[in-house]
């Protein structure tokens, strides 16, 4: 086990963890030493460390920083001294001391009494280096003190549920909220209620949450007598404690304030942006608002570019599917468009894509609207209608900067499609996304814009339709024999010939919430145009015909490669149907 016997030493070792893991940068490192340095605590330029009792120590600074994820430091700590990580589910129901200790001392030293016996004290902490704490519960007690590790936050909400009746922390900060006015009187008034403190915690309190829950997106509806506060997790909503229907006008105007929105504009839709840095995580949020009856719709779309992954296996391709989309986009000329309703994944499989593409040797250059995540080695064009940059105009300009490869956000409009298709005529790869149910219902989109048919098929490489469906909870998800009667009426034997045929389903756990579900995957289907796909469509045969023909050619349905996730127990049958609506 190891021994805490220096704080110094043990931050030092931490850093150099920290380092090691790619948790924490040299320039990181030296930005807490200068902050220190300032808060001028006495410390050693190369150690970091606060010598007053109660003071934040070197875990706590990283995470109130933004620099380092409140996770990321507690699994650090507990690998660094060998001490147990305590999981949400181990905190008691009753505080073990009853009211021997002041609700004061936990706060202050960040941590929690969790077991009690005649011999020992069992105490959770998120800095075991704060010896003075440790030492006075020894003392008092005169137990031996047992030390584990927690998560801030946890430890936090654990200390307030506790010895606050068990409020939430949206209710407590309703309480301290309890008197103010937000009566809304003019603009200037408006901008002193979004910065007053309690305003800023709901909002930080929001978006923390919505970081917890891995959400994609936020929103915040205003009703005649409520607000309404949800958050999208893994493509399905759900509620949120909102605040009161009085702080609206001020919750609203403090989002607008860090999106750089112009808060007395209430009228007409507004679009924003807002950089962020939470729990160590990097944000870039999406700020959408809408005017209703009842004050402004307000949705935040959260990017969290830690966690992307541009990498076909995680997204979900396998196979067939993988090895087809790899040789079309490995082609040098031509149109490759991937299909799906909002939400279904297109930009991230755009993005992949040209990250795959994107060794050195070919210029890239995309038009977006607006820009999700920014690739180094990437040209990217963000669309500016106010100014008259848009897709076409945007189009035309690049064709003249020799580009080998282009990106086009989405295919909106017959100009845009055209200039598309010239761009794939004279020498170019062009990716791009479409609205579309499915893969074929693309090639009729496209007809109807008005492009000629020969123009499309002598362009057209592969179209791609996608839809997320919710990954099983690995820690909870339970098989179950599939029986006689649904193996045949959903035709799974074709997938397992011989053997009992298993599924899956959601349990629900600590881990995901009690959900069943965590993270998501794609289901594709692949749409390669062949020469027999190319005359049958200048034939002009009807989608239906279109589609047999395809299928014939080995293009796997998106139901079918559901069904196919759904075996392999990466979703469950329900969520397969629930996505695609098959029978």
């Amino acid at each position: 086990m190891y021994n805490i016997s220096d704080k110094q030493t043990f931050y030092n070792e931490l850093s150099a963890l920290l380092l090691q893991q790619n948790k924490l940068t040299q320039v990181e490192l030296v930005r807490v030493q200068r902050l220190m340095e300032q808060i001028d605590v006495g410390l050693p330029p190369a150690l970091l460390m606060m010598e007053q009792a109660g003071g934040d120590g070197l875990p706590e600074l990283l995470i109130r920083l933004g620099i380092c994820s409140e996770k990321d430091v507690a699994l650090a700590i507990a690998q660094l001294t060998g001490l147990a990580l305590i999981q949400k589910s181990d905190y008691p129901l009753a505080p073990p001391l009853g009211e021997a200790v002041s609700v004061r001392f936990f706060r202050e030293h960040k941590l929690l009494a969790i077991a009690d016996t005649e011999e020992e004290l069992t105490i959770v902490v998120v800095d075991p280096a704060k010896a003075f704490a440790i030492d006075s519960l020894r003392m008092t007690f005169d137990k031996q003190v047992i030390v584990k590790i927690g998560v801030l936050s946890e430890i936090n909400e654990e200390i307030e549920r506790q010895f606050s009746s068990g409020k939430s922390s949206m209710d407590r900060i309703i309480d301290d909220m309890q008197g103010d006015s937000f009566i809304e009187e003019d603009i200037e008034h408006l901008k002193d209620m979004a910065s007053e403190a309690p305003v800023v915690r709901i909002v930080n309190l929001i978006m923390q949450k919505a970081l917890e829950y891995r959400a994609s997106d936020i929103h915040i509806e205003p009703f005649e007598q409520r607000l309404i506060v949800r958050l999208r997790v893994d493509g399905v909503l759900r509620d949120l404690d909102a605040p009161p229907v009085t702080s609206t006008a001020a919750v609203i105007s403090r989002i607008k304030i860090m999106s750089k929105l112009n808060i007395s504009e209430r009228r007409l839709p507004q679009d924003g942006r807002i950089k962020l840095a939470i729990q160590g995580k990097e944000l870039d949020m999406r700020v959408s608002t809408l005017p209703t009856m009842y004050g402004e719709s307000v949705v935040i779309r959260l990017l969290d570019k830690g966690n992307v992954i541009f990498d076909f296996e995680n997204l979900g391709f396998s196979g067939a599917v993988l090895s087809r989309f790899l040789d079309a986009i490995a082609l040098p000329h031509g149109i490759i468009l991937i299909t799906g309703p909002t939400g279904s994944g297109k930009t991230t499989s755009l993005y992949t894509a040209l990250n795959r593409l994107n060794t050195g040797h070919s210029k890239i250059i995309t038009v977006e609207d607006p820009v999700e995540y920014q690739l180094d080695g990437i040209n990217q064009v963000q669309v500016q209608s106010k100014i008259g940059l848009d897709f076409p105009t945007a189009l035309r300009s690049i064709v003249r900067q020799d580009p080998d490869i282009i990106m086009i956000g989405e295919m909106r409009d017959k100009e845009t499609a055209a200039i598309a298709i010239q761009s794939a005529l004279t020498g170019h790869l062009v990716l791009s996304t479409l609205h579309t149910n499915d893969a074929i219902s693309s090639v009729t989109r496209l007809l109807d814009m008005g492009l000629e048919d020969y123009l499309l098929t002598s362009t057209l490489i592969a179209i791609l339709a996608q839809r997320l469906v919710r990954r099983l909870c690995r820690h909870c998800k339970q098989p179950y024999p599939a029986d006689a009667e649904l193996v045949s009426q959903l035709g799974l034997r074709r997938f397992q010939p011989e053997g009992q045929i298993t599924l899956y389903q959601a349990k629900g756990c600590p881990e995901c919430g009690n959900i069943g579900y965590q993270g998501r995957s794609m289901i594709v289907e692949l749409l390669v145009f062949s020469d027999t796909l190319r005359a049958s469509i200048l034939k002009g045969i009807d989608a239906i015909a279109l589609r047999e023909l395809a299928i014939n050619e080995g293009m796997m349905m998106l139901y079918e490669d559901g069904l196919q996730k759904a075996l392999a127990g990466v979703t469950s049958l329900e969520e397969v149907i629930r996505v695609t609506s098959e029978k």
